[in-house]
């Protein structure tokens, strides 16, 4: 049988997925590699990998896309780890640095100062750039929050927005995959889930935050019938950007 190849996101926001991959024997059924968001996005638009931990922002790219998981990455309001870094608050943003890691929270920020705040930006993917503000997300945000002047929780600004959750990544598949590999793939990623108290014993500790918060409250990880809608209403935003 020839091995799956699946490409999830290497942050800790994917570590109890992981963690349930790793102790269950889909393993063996899977040729896994871990990458930052925008080549999982990539090596799925590419065909490189039959499954990907994607940012939804680019599922419009993806061939015959369709979403595998009953889990996502996802937050009901405040996320902690996806954000707009800002030296000026929100109504004087004039330029913005975006980040190269992934698609989906630069198109947030940008549907969130256009429709949000209503706001035109001029944006800069020129690391070298000096800014009003920047979008940073996953670890190397972790600790950082109270080293910037103003710190927008992108989660957060969403729901304040739209009242709904958001999903920033899903299993996303560019071709059929077998029910019976689904099914046993679900049950690992919830089984990583049910074990994230064991999987923190694991984790380094990073200063000036708190990891078991982030995991437990910040991250909502069940692909739900709220968040579904608010990833068709993110969708029809960045249409219209």
């Amino acid at each position: 049988m020839n091995k799956i190849k699946i490409s999830a996101v290497a942050y800790t926001n994917t570590k109890p997925f992981i963690y349930g991959i790793s102790h269950s024997d889909v393993i063996n059924k899977i040729d896994l590699s871990l990458d930052i968001p925008s080549d999982c996005a990539a090596k799925l638009i590419n065909g490189q990998v039959d499954i990907g931990l994607i940012p939804v922002a680019a599922i419009p790219f993806v061939p015959n896309a369709n979403i595998i998981a009953d889990y996502c990455i996802g937050s009901v309001g405040a996320v902690n780890s996806v954000f707009i870094f800002s030296n000026v608050p929100v109504s004087e943003i004039k330029t913005l640095r975006l980040d190269s890691h992934s698609r989906t929270s630069n198109n947030l920020a940008k549907v969130l100062l256009k429709f949000y705040w209503n706001k035109e930006v001029e944006f800069t993917t020129d690391t070298n750039a000096e800014t009003d503000a920047i979008v940073l997300i996953g670890d190397r945000t972790f600790g950082k929050k109270d080293t910037y002047p103003f710190a927008y929780d992108m989660g957060e600004e969403w729901m304040r927005f739209t009242g709904l959750p958001f999903v920033y990544a899903a299993w996303v598949a560019n071709k059929s995959i077998d029910q019976s590999f689904i099914d046993e793939f679900n049950t690992a990623l919830a089984m990583g889930l049910a074990q994230r108290t064991e999987l923190l014993n694991e984790l380094p500790i990073h200063q000036g935050f708190d990891l078991k918060d982030y995991l437990f409250n910040k991250l909502d990880f069940d692909l739900t019938d709220k968040k579904r809608e608010a990833l068709e209403l993110f969708l029809s935003y960045i249409s219209r950007l």
